[in-house]
């Protein structure tokens, strides 16, 4: 079964698109198959994945404005299971474009809507902003990953896109849940990351939208993309490769157990309407008695 995840903070530098790079790596080498979508205009999703924006033909801002098939701009990266549908910037003016449009929130849930079945994951990367882009970007996805950097405005920065992500959905009737806050940039030496810690522990204590992994902060993760590979390819050792691939096994885990959940409330519901079946027939043989 698919799923579509947006990764997304309206707050820059909290380590969205090393997020979805590294997660997405990770889970490739796991065996599943992933696809990354690159909705920045910046594309450095697209880089960090060693593929020069400049000379890629087939963009997502091309199969968005219907130009192209979305199953041409999606490309293989040079890790097996993983594929990416590059930026550029010419995406830069998609949000205007698309505003003109009707129903212009769920452009990119149509456009996506043929490769979606062709993969386990699919993360969708974010500018830092609150747009059409990622109007676009939670009406197409399943749920939301939100990477907060350890830093004293985090709490209220991510209490903001939660409104915000209520919003869409009491607005468009679009539901997107909350599929995890990934605490990241976390230096263990300082008190402030630790009192962030604790206080996203406080704030979220009870349920599970906070993720147990923590990623680092980490040198090798800065590094990897100006040589244009992820961390675990630039440097499997790291703490930094060692964090992500600890949060995969996490995401599979946890989507291991909803579906362990779900089967058994509909065995549950199975059984139930089992036991009303024979329940009607035992009342029709004895009159009601």
């Amino acid at each position: 079964m698919s799923e579509v995840i947006a990764v997304m903070n309206q707050k820059g530098g909290c380590g969205k698109t090393t997020t979805v790079v590294n997660t997405a790596t990770s889970l490739a080498v796991m065996g599943k198959s992933v696809l990354v979508v690159d909705m920045d205009p910046q594309a450095n999703a697209t880089t960090s994945f060693g593929i020069d924006k400049t000379k890629i033909e087939n963009t997502i801002y091309d199969a968005l404005m219907g130009d192209i098939s979305i199953k041409k701009a999606t490309i293989p990266t040079f890790i097996k299971n993983l594929f990416i549908i590059p930026s550029n910037i010419s995406l830069s003016g998609a949000g205007m474009e698309l505003s003109k449009r009707d129903n212009y929130h769920i452009v990119l849930k149509d456009t996506l809507k043929d490769v979606v079945p062709l993969f386990d994951y699919i993360f969708i990367d974010l500018p830092p902003s609150l747009g059409v882009i990622t109007v676009n970007a939670l009406v197409a996805s399943d749920s939301v990953l939100i990477p907060i950097q350890a830093e004293y405005y985090a709490l209220e920065g991510v209490a903001d896109l939660i409104n915000t992500i209520k919003l869409v959905e009491k607005r468009l009737r679009s539901p997107t849940p909350i599929k995890g806050i990934l605490l990241t940039l976390f230096d263990k030496r300082t008190r402030l990351s630790k009192d962030v810690h604790r206080e996203l522990k406080n704030y979220f204590g009870g349920t599970d939208l906070l993720f147990k992994t923590i990623i680092p902060r980490n040198i090798r993760l800065a590094e990897a993309p100006s040589f244009g590979k992820p961390c675990l390819i630039y440097d499997p050792d790291s703490t930094g490769t060692k964090a992500y691939l600890k949060l995969a096994k996490e995401i599979i885990q946890r989507d291991e157990n909803v579906h362990l959940s779900v089967a058994k409330k509909n065995l549950d519901l199975k059984a139930k309407s089992q036991f009303q079946m024979i329940q009607r027939n035992l009342e029709r043989k004895t009159g009601g008695k």
